[in-house]
């Protein structure tokens, strides 16, 4: 028996193969309609194959977005437009909206076949789908953009002490990168025991800002307490014990976030995010999330060390003030005819020295070395230093070794070294003739040029056992006398011409 085996069109035989092909392929009219679609494009595009054919490319049953995620409404161009745009698709990447919730993502190609000539005869397009490959691109990019913002924080925490600063840079990543609709820090006082407001973003009204709390009140009291992160989905309904209602009425907030704040094992805050849409988040965000409120901790945990440190070396200065004053009341002590001469001499000398624009840790070194300037007459004997009497010239000798015991003094002392420059050297000249190095010059230091001149105004201007004071305007004219002898020209003339040279 003659068995024939059945014939099959070239067409029937496409046909069959692109039926089982795992991507999916819709055939258009030249005036963009269904002609036909595969099981894989009904499955992507999420309908049947019977609400497909014989349907418009603009047909509003199609539900497509671009790739930024904004909707394409293909049902608001022309037909030739359409078509055209159709043609030219090549690795485009297109978005369905499934009717029954979710997305797809698809790479689209389109295959236009002509007659022969210029005349189209259909569109085949092809679908892949890219949900997964999509998914990913996004989860690195956001990762990504969790890797800077963290690097802008870690930068601005390391490059500053301003908590304040850091906080809001912190909450502005917060807001960003987990899209909440606002946020804000509370602080821990360890001396009230109270959480208070310190930063926020995103609320309607400053009412939040008053709302400072007890460990243990409100879920940002629990959050610090437990030490764990309280998580509200609904606040409808548990508003009633949100004990901070009455500061957030008229935020419209529906979910909450309480993270506590914690740096080597110390409670510093805690971190509150605010939602006025329903929570779903993944745990990369919560990961996220902890990860940020941990950088809030270490701020806080940095700038509480560099407050501490601070007031330690505001008091620790104001100790060594404290001190040097003392020794330098000390001195006026014994050498009752100087009595008020230090103090004198040191408020001059700091004012003319920022005249010459020295500031910061120069003027307290300059202070600190006009109070300390005759230090080194501790190692005077009495009755060198307290003589009523003209000194002869081998008792000079002694008391012109006071510069010298002044160094050997006050150079052990670490922090008093660059306080020398006037207690050594300001009895140097600037023709070269002082002691006790015989200094010329700008060899002399600043410090010692103007303390110099003050040291001289003052002793002019004061009363001695062995001389009396001078008017102004005569104190002025032997100050003058000496200028590029004893003095710094250039110096005697800005303390001549300052106000300090009153009457």
């Amino acid at each position: 028996m003659d068995i024939t085996a059945p014939e099959f069109t070239l067409a029937e035989t496409a046909s069959g193969l692109i039926e089982h092909l795992p991507i999916g392929v819709i055939v258009l009219s030249p005036d963009t309609r269904v002609l036909f679609t595969n099981r894989a494009a009904a499955k992507l595009l999420g309908l049947s194959r019977e609400q497909m054919l014989g349907k418009l490319a603009s047909d509003p049953i199609w539900c497509f977005t671009r790739d930024d995620g904004t909707r394409l409404p293909l049902e608001e161009f022309p037909a030739n437009k359409v078509v055209t745009s159709i043609q030219r698709l090549q690795d485009f990447v297109l978005g369905v909206e499934l009717a029954g919730g979710g997305h797809t993502w698809l790479l689209v190609n389109a295959y236009p076949e002509f007659d022969g000539g210029e005349r189209l005869q259909q569109v085949v397009i092809t679908f892949a789908d890219i949900t997964d490959r999509k998914a990913g691109e996004e989860r690195i990019q956001r990762q990504l953009e969790y890797l800077t913002a963290l690097s802008d924080i870690d930068r601005a925490i390391s490059s500053g002490f301003d908590l304040h600063l850091n906080l809001i840079t912190i909450i502005t990543q917060v807001m960003a990168q987990l899209k909440v609709d606002a946020a804000d820090m509370m602080i821990f006082n360890p001396v009230s025991q109270v959480l208070e407001y310190s930063d926020g973003r995103g609320f309607r009204n400053k009412a939040v800002e008053r709302g400072n709390l007890r460990l243990g009140d409100s879920y940002a009291g629990r959050a610090a307490l437990d030490r764990r992160i309280i998580h509200i989905a609904n606040l409808t309904e548990d508003y009633d014990n949100f004990l901070r209602g009455s500061h957030l009425a008229g935020e419209g907030f529906v979910g909450y976030y309480g993270v506590p704040l914690l740096a080597k094992g110390q409670i510093q805050g805690v971190l509150e995010v605010f939602l006025r849409t329903p929570p779903s988040h993944d745990k990369e965000w919560l990961d996220f999330l902890k990860t940020l409120a941990d950088q809030a901790a270490i701020a806080i945990d940095n700038s509480t060390l560099f407050e501490n440190l601070q007031r330690s070396n505001a008091e620790l200065a104001l100790a060594y003030d404290s001190t040097i004053e003392g020794w330098s009341r000390a001195l006026d002590l014994r050498d009752r005819e100087t009595e008020g001469h230090t103090q004198r001499v040191t408020y001059i000398t700091v004012k003319l020295a920022e005249l010459f624009g020295l500031s910061g840790t120069e003027l307290v070194h300059i202070r600190w070395g006009s109070l300390l300037h005759d230090i080194g007459k501790m190692g005077i004997p009495d009755d060198i230093l307290l003589k009523p009497d003209t000194l002869t010239d081998q008792e000079w000798v002694v008391m012109k070794k006071h510069p010298v015991f002044a160094f050997e003094m006050l150079f052990p002392i670490r922090y008093l070294r660059s306080a020398l420059d006037i207690p050594y050297c300001h009895h140097e000249r600037w023709d070269g003739t002082g002691y006790p190095r015989g200094l010329k010059g700008e060899q002399i230091p600043l410090a010692a040029r103007i303390f110099a001149v003050v040291d001289a105004w003052d002793a002019l201007r004061s009363e001695r056992p062995y001389q009396a004071g001078l008017p102004a305007e005569r104190a002025r004219e032997r100050i003058r006398e000496r200028a590029g002898t004893h003095f710094d020209p250039q110096v005697v003339t800005v303390c001549l011409e300052s106000d300090l040279f009153g009457e």
